[in-house]
């Protein structure tokens, strides 16, 4: 049957892997299966065959569906094979070539529900009621890992969506964040930290009411038209700003590719910055300070999307070590922890696998806190930290700069 949709990879990015294999040891699935279908040489062959009319069925779907779409292998690949891109293609037509109730409920979350406002305010009020009433202790075990990973919902800071904040000192433009779906509502002290940070550097902040949820999660189970239509909406949210700062890694990567999604969408793309990237260039500047270094340390989570898509790395560090931190390394690979997303609900025992590795990681180094730029990430470093009966705190890279400012500030008050 082939492809069906105008989404599916093309001729031009399957042919252009060699087969040479320098993606395989930077697969996390490879490494952890040896399998040939489990890498990415594998999964571009699987690709080809149906291009040439085998048909979409249940073996390619499980194929594909056990990539965590971290897209190490790109770094390395000689031959630049876009296999983001590809594997995006190859999901949005196992979403248009099958069907079932599972498939419907997964369209309805990572599509629908995350985009509606009141969708997820309705979510976030069971979960903290389930927090509040220790519910978890009832739950099945895999529920109970999820919900040891979250934030506490208590308390946290109200929308950013809908508000403006004025520029301190020279102003330099204006800056819209993305509210995003979970971010906004679970993540709130993240955003809090972006906007204190932005105005500080000298930057008019918005955050515009008409804009949705990125769309990535849609792109990555495959929901290709719901993509588009989320990029569209954010596009006409975010015209005439001249930034869109993005807090969370997976968001900014899939901005910063709208081209691939809606015709235009290179504009936006363009002005798509990760929040790491503007602090960190205010802080070498001077607009925003260095603090002194006072003996704590902080170990280093990349998020997949913000290392191995844009390329960010160094500004992370150059964040925690202005805030007076010792920066020291958990993985020099930057392997996926596992969390990519749904993935950990739909591959469990892969995620669990990859989890528990990152948090050994963590633990040997014996650092009290833990920087991720990512919620995913976060969750999942949480998650099995606590398994591990390790208190680490894992918290984003801007959020901690912002606190230890408050608590210099704080400290200079009382002198």
């Amino acid at each position: 049957m082939g492809w069906v949709t105008d989404h599916a990879p093309t001729e031009d990015e399957l042919s252009s892997c060699i087969q040479c294999g320098l993606c395989l040891p930077s697969c996390p699935t490879f490494r952890l299966t040896g399998l040939e279908t489990a890498s990415p040489r594998g999964r571009l062959t699987a690709m080809s065959a149906v291009a040439a009319g085998r048909p979409v069925d249940r073996r390619f779907e499980e194929i594909m569906g056990a990539c965590l779409q971290c897209r190490a292998c790109e770094v390395v690949c000689p031959s630049f094979v876009p296999f983001g891109r590809a594997m995006e293609g190859a999901r949005a037509e196992i979403a248009a070539q099958t069907s079932g109730v599972d498939r419907r409920l997964r369209r309805l979350v990572t599509a629908r529900l995350l985009r509606s406002r009141i969708a997820v305010r309705l979510g976030t009020l069971a979960v903290s009621i389930a927090q509040l009433a220790r519910l978890d202790r009832l739950a099945p075990r895999r529920i109970r890992r999820s919900l040891a990973g979250l934030r506490s919902l208590r308390g946290r800071p109200p929308s950013i969506v809908g508000r403006t904040r004025t520029a301190q000192g020279e102003r330099r433009g204006v800056a819209a964040v993305l509210a995003g779906c979970v971010m906004d509502a679970w993540f709130g002290d993240v955003h809090t930290a972006t906007v204190e940070l932005l105005t500080a550097a000298g930057w008019e902040v918005v955050s515009p009411r008409g804009q949705t949820c990125c769309g990535a999660l849609a792109a990555h189970d495959g929901w290709a038209d719901d993509t588009r239509k989320m990029a569209s909406t954010n596009m006409a949210a975010f015209r005439g700003v001249d930034l869109v700062v993005v807090n969370s890694a997976g968001c900014g990567a899939h901005m910063k590719e709208y081209d691939h999604w809606v015709d235009g969408g290179e504009e936006l793309a363009t002005r798509v910055v990760d929040v790491n990237e503007v602090v960190a260039e205010a802080i070498a500047d001077g607009t925003l300070p260095r603090l002194s270094a006072d003996g704590g340390t902080v170990a280093v989570q990349d998020p997949c999307h913000l290392r191995h898509v844009q390329r960010i790395t160094e500004q992370p560090r150059a964040i925690l070590a202005a805030a007076g931190l010792t920066v020291v390394e958990i993985d020099p690979e930057g392997r996926c922890c596992g969390a990519a997303g749904i993935y950990s609900v739909l591959e469990p025992e892969m995620s669990r696998r990859l989890g528990s590795s990152k948090a050994d990681q963590v633990q040997a180094t014996g650092a009290p806190l833990v920087a991720s730029a990512n919620p995913g990430c976060e969750i999942q470093l949480r998650t099995y930290l606590s398994e591990l009966g390790h208190g680490v705190r894992v918290a984003h890279p801007v959020e901690i700069y912002w606190e230890a400012l408050q608590r210099a500030e704080r400290r200079a008050a009382v002198r």
